[in-house]
């Protein structure tokens, strides 16, 4: 059985989408994992950070989206002939064994979810809206992923900022989150705000549910010149305080106009300019990430990379 791993902030614009697919690609190019990415998220960043408009556009027309997925969450009873191994697109940027299974600018109606919830509630056996509902969020991503968990190593999650039912159901679903953050005061609010929301999926949905469910680590990507900035230090200080320093990780994304320019040609950094500072730098994440996962997990060993890691230095 996958891992599955949630990339999520409350704030956007943290670096949440290029955390997920680089991270991804490294573990599929440089590790030989097989690595599927969903995309969450309706801006759809994920999805042509691994694919073309073009590609995308034909996925969409032939109804090749997350959104025919969660559709028929919402409405098992009409007939759907597509499953998730017809929508996912494999060998994604021609990495072996990294998959992508396509998000959507328009991913569910909430109309629907309510009308089909409501329904459940007033016609089956418990009638408390609050619990149908949970049970729904417990078991919508949780559902679409089942059939093809047990072929991959690794699910990545780009989550949407924010809180919605996508999120909130993919955070359950996991069994570890990832917190990409600015070391900016704001930026930190959102790592503050999702740990309460955590808390109090928790409490909801009872700890039994999440009780595989924990933080992988905070990975802050830098901005600007924010390391002479006057707030660095004192977000940092405050960070240590929150955290220890294993939930800290201690390779950290610089500054790197590469991995921006890495979006016009709808592939990751270490695809596009793997001898970037960026490239290298997510490159050493991903060993970290591997062996924090063996810490955390205390079963997963972790793999020979193909590169010579002492070269990145």
């Amino acid at each position: 059985m996958g891992y599955v791993i949630a990339t999520v902030n409350m704030k956007g614009g943290v670096g949440k989408t290029t955390l997920s697919v680089n991270l991804a690609t490294c573990l599929a190019k440089t590790y030989g994992k097989r690595v599927l990415v969903v995309d969450l998220d309706t801006q759809i960043s994920a999805t042509l950070s691994l694919m073309s408009p073009q590609d995308f556009g034909k996925s969409r027309k032939e109804k090749r989206t997350l959104r025919q997925l969660v559709y028929k969450a919402i409405r098992p009873e009409i007939p759907s002939k597509l499953s998730i191994q017809d929508i996912i697109q494999p060998y994604v940027c021609t990495v072996k064994g990294l998959d992508l299974l396509p998000g959507d600018i328009d991913l569910y109606d909430e109309f629907l979810v309510s009308e089909m919830l409501h329904e459940k509630a007033m016609n089956g056996d418990n009638n408390n809206f609050i619990d149908v509902w949970n049970n729904f969020e417990r078991e919508l991503i949780r559902g679409i992923l089942e059939p093809v968990i047990k072929d991959y190593d690794f699910i990545i999650l780009d989550c949407a900022p924010g809180y919605n039912l996508l999120t909130r159901s993919g955070i359950v679903a996991s069994n570890f989150y990832l917190l990409p953050a600015r070391p900016e005061p704001l930026s930190v609010v959102g790592i503050q705000l999702l740990e309460r929301r955590i808390n109090k999926l928790k409490e909801s949905h009872g700890t039994e549910s999440l009780l595989n469910l924990r933080m992988m680590g905070i990975v802050f990507i830098m901005s600007g010149n924010i390391l002479s900035g006057r707030y660095y230090q004192q977000v940092m200080q405050r960070v240590s305080e929150d955290f220890t320093p294993t939930q800290i990780f201690k390779t950290r994304i610089p500054m790197d106009v590469n991995v921006s320019k890495a979006v016009d040609s709808f592939t990751p950094v270490v695809i596009s300019n793997p001898s970037s500072s960026g490239s290298k730098a997510f490159i050493k994440l991903t060993q970290e990430f591997l062996q924090k996962l063996q810490v955390s997990s205390g079963t997963y060993k972790t793999p020979e990379s193909k590169i010579n890691l002492s070269d990145l230095d």
